[in-house]
């Protein structure tokens, strides 16, 4: 059986510093959408952390695959995690959550500053990522995008969730201000399955189109991607 590997952006993203891992799955990879992500084509946007999680959920089981593989990354990994238990409640079991640049969720901290100011979140985002664009109404879209997916995270409750059943997989970039080697080995705290968690070179997004990173999730997740 080949993999089905559903991929979750992290705050304010819209998939683009995706590609590199999506292309290293080829057609077994496809990006999840947020609700009101991409217009109004796809409904309106959440209200609540609940309403993406049963979003993700509801899109992987409209592909009727019995282990799918969900990766996360940032904001993205706490949505993968919840989505992976829910799916647990309905029999559905994951191959492999794979959680990038992400402390786990009882280690998880989103400053008050950044829901409530630009100016503060807009210095947040620079920090995760160097290359942010300084400027430009793409950056306000992203902003406003960012500072919404975080105020919906501080309603994120990970005592709802979990342990899961499904293995998990936590990466991180050496350089990456938001989480430490220390901090993700924790998620073992969140599974009753396998469990495994490596340092890459980069910073927060810069590690998802490393080649070091990308083989080894090819390495650890247990199913092959050819028939």
């Amino acid at each position: 059986m080949g993999l089905d590997i559903a991929v979750l952006p992290g705050a304010g993203s819209f998939g683009g510093e995706l590609r590199p891992l999506m292309r290293a799955f080829e057609s077994s990879a496809w990006l999840v959408c947020y609700p009101g992500r991409f217009g109004e084509d796809f409904g309106q946007p959440a209200s609540s952390f609940d309403q993406v999680v049963q979003s993700c959920v509801e899109q992987v089981t409209n592909r009727r695959i019995l282990r799918p593989v969900l990766v996360g990354h940032s904001f993205g990994a706490y949505v993968a995690f919840a989505a992976a238990a829910e799916l647990e409640k309905r029999a559905i079991e994951s191959t492999a959550v794979v959680v990038v640049g992400a402390m786990p969720p009882h280690l998880l901290s989103v400053p008050d500053s950044v829901t409530r100011s630009r100016a503060d979140l807009a210095v947040y985002l620079d920090e995760m990522n160097p290359e942010f664009d300084s400027s430009g109404e793409w950056r306000e879209v992203i902003i406003d995008t960012a500072m919404s997916d975080l105020t919906l995270l501080r309603g994120f409750d990970p005592a709802r969730y979990g342990p899961l059943r499904s293995a998990i997989l936590a990466a991180r970039g050496e350089t990456d201000p938001l989480t430490t080697t220390v901090g993700i080995a924790e998620w073992d705290q969140a599974t009753r399955g396998g469990f495994a968690h490596q340092d890459f070179p980069g910073g927060h997004t810069e590690l998802l189109s490393d080649a070091a990173f990308l083989n080894w999730l090819r390495e650890e997740i247990p199913v092959s991607v050819h028939p």
